[in-house]
Order: structure tokens, then C-alpha cells, then sequence
């Protein structure tokens, strides 16, 4: 076992699924005028946060209405052992008559990943989606219940640009993940497919990282972008790779999980086509586009039945990670369905 990465976790399977669908979950609907089963669809791809003792998801959840077969909706549950939760009647991001509905209906808001500031004040970085395209945004809470959404977080320069799943680097402080700077910027994984890198001043406004000889073709911006990570044949993550929870600072240097999709013709031939399980890369502290390590084997794959079975099959989507009471927790979405929780004690 690699001594920089975070291994071995322990599923929770006399707690799993953690989080499910609620079929009471009733919610006014400004954008509709009406009220909506928010949550009877699937809930899934949850952030994690430590708050005064508790552990808090924020959680992707969707209904049943519409043309894309479900609005999603970011929903919040706490919990006193991290294993057991109680849900909020309502969500607390969501699509609204605001200037984000041209980017957030009717597909709505999805897999957000948050993390602290100095100050106490939480970043969410989440997927806006209009039906046509996934744009990453940002949201600023100092409470976790009331969100201030702040825009794109690549500004309207990108406007039209797929993004998505951003992973913002931290430290651990305690029970905390605090956005930390390297060499005076913040930085910030993102996309699918490809993982990229972006840089930042206040947490809100990012500007990608290019390769240094780019040209400035607004017809294909990705290319141009400093690719830190790809897909392997042969392996777990032939056909995608895509950021998992917050990235995290550590004496051996910025500790990425991430999410690998395998192509069943190229990748690992032991996984179904389409399986989604977790990775771990270790980049450079002082260089976060430089790659010193990755696990060659996933170290968290779909084996149960509620990971298996479901809206999307075989999906084990790792995106939430806390520190709490001396042991690591890992919440993760199975099946684009519901909520699955492991551990690990390694510090």
C-alpha cells in the first residue's frame, strides 16, 4: 500500500445506504408554483462538512417532474456519529426566479463539493444544468443552511463551456478542510474526462491553467487547458477521470481522490463497461499541475447490491471527505441513487 495514500476503507454495511430517497420530503417550488416531492427520485453525490460536532452531507437529490426526468435539488442532513442521519425538510439550493435559472432549469443543481475559508465562511463549488450544458458555479454560506449564489465560476467568458466537478485544494485543521494557498493562489481540479487546473484570488473568480504555448481559441477552450491527469488503458479509469472530494494538502504533497470510469474494451477487463469506482493521485505541493504518484488499482469499487443496482449501474462516485472523531469518513453516491458511507483510521 502506497504510505501517501488514504487506504484501506471499511464500508459501513450495517448503516448503508445511509441517505435514501424520502417520499414525505415536500418542498414549494418557486420556479413551478407548486409544491414538489423534491427528493422521491434519487438522492446521491453528497459534500461533506464538520460543524460543532456533527457531520453535515449536502446532498444532490431529485424529483420526478419534467422533461429530464427530474429536477435536482441540493438537500442537507446532519448527524452525530456520521452514520446515521436526520434530513431538513427543505432544500437549501435550488433552482429560483434569480439570475441563475438560465443556467440552472430545468435540469437544476447538482454534486457539490464545499469547503472553509479562513474566516469560517464555506465555498460549494456545484454543477448548474440547463438540460443542454453543465456549467461549475460557486455558492458562499456561512451556516450551511442559507447559500448566496455568486455565478460562474469560470465567469462569462466560459459561459457556454461544459465544466463541472470542481475539487478545491485544503488543509486539515482538526475536524476542518481549509482552503489553503500555494504560492499566494488558490487552486482548484476540475472537469470530466480530463482533469484540469484552475487558479484563484478570493475563491470565487477562477482562471483556468493553460499549457504555456496555448492560443486562445474560444471555440475550444479545453484543449488549451493544462491536462494534470487522464484516462489509462488498461486500467479502472480507461474512459474518465473526474475530481472526488475536496483535495488534500499533506506533508507528501496534494492528495487527489478522484472518480475513474472504465471502458470495458480498453480498461480493466474485470470491471462492467461504464463501472465508476475511486482513485488516488498525489501531485506536487509546490507544482499542483506535477503528478508524483497514482494508485495503479481503485481503492473503492462497486460490490453491493446498492451499488450496483440502480439509475446508473455500477457506480461508486466518491465526492465527500471529512476527518471526524480520529478516522476518515468517505460518502459517496451508489448507483446515482443513494448514499453510502466508509471509513478508515489512517491518520
Amino acid at each position: 500500500m502506497a504510505n501517501w495514500s488514504l487506504q484501506p476503507f471499511h464500508k459501513h454495511d450495517e448503516f448503508n445506504p445511509c441517505l435514501d430517497v424520502n417520499p414525505q420530503g415536500r418542498f414549494f417550488c418557486p420556479v413551478r408554483q407548486a409544491d414538489v416531492d423534491w427528493e422521491t427520485k434519487d438522492v446521491f453525490n453528497p459534500a461533506a462538512v464538520v460543524r460543532d460536532g456533527k457531520v453535515y452531507l449536502l446532498y444532490r437529490a431529485e424529483d420526478t417532474i419534467g422533461k429530464y426526468a427530474g429536477t435536482a435539488r441540493i438537500g442537507i442532513a446532519e448527524s452525530d456519529d456520521g452514520l446515521t442521519f436526520t434530513r431538513h425538510d427543505a432544500p437549501v439550493l435550488y433552482p429560483d426566479n434569480d439570475a441563475m435559472k438560465q443556467y440552472e432549469w430545468e435540469g437544476g443543481v447538482e454534486d457539490p463539493r464545499v469547503v472553509e475559508a479562513e474566516d469560517g465562511t464555506y465555498y460549494m463549488t456545484y454543477t448548474a444544468y440547463d438540460g443542454q450544458t453543465a456549467r461549475l458555479c460557486v455558492a458562499t454560506s456561512t451556516d450551511l443552511y442559507s447559500w448566496e449564489k455568486q455565478g460562474l465560476a469560470f465567469g462569462d467568458d466560459y459561459a457556454d463551456m461544459w465544466c463541472k466537478s470542481g475539487s478545491i485544494v485544503c488543509r486539515r485543521d482538526g475536524e476542518r478542510l481549509i482552503a489553503t494557498r500555494i504560492n499566494g493562489s488558490y487552486y482548484m481540479y476540475f472537469g470530466e474526462s480530463k482533469i484540469f487546473l484552475a487558479q484563484s484570488d478570493d475563491l470565487i473568480h477562477w482562471t483556468p491553467v493553460f499549457y504555456p504555448t496555448h492560443s486562445n481559441d474560444p471555440q475550444d477552450y479545453t484543449t488549451h487547458f493544462y491536462s494534470v491527469l487522464g484516462t489509462r488503458t488498461g486500467r479502472f479509469d480507461s474512459s474518465l477521470v473526474e475530481p472526488g472530494p475536496p483535495a488534500l494538502l499533506t506533508d507528501a504533497g496534494i492528495l487527489l481522490l478522484y472518480n475513474g470510469r472504465n471502458d470495458a474494451r480498453t480498461g480493466d477487463p474485470n470491471l462492467s463497461d461504464g463501472t465508476y469506482s475511486g482513485g488516488q493521485v498525489l501531485m506536487d505541493a509546490h507544482d499542483p499541475t506535477a503528478v508524483i504518484a497514482r494508485l495503479t488499482e481503485n481503492f473503492i469499487r462497486p460490490d453491493k447490491d446498492y451499488e450496483i443496482i440502480g439509475q446508473v449501474n455500477h457506480v461508486c462516485f466518491i465526492e465527500g471527505l471529512v476527518h471526524f472523531k480520529d478516522r476518515w469518513l468517505l460518502y459517496y453516491g451508489t448507483a446515482d441513487s443513494k448514499i453510502a458511507v466508509a471509513s478508515t483510521m489512517q491518520q
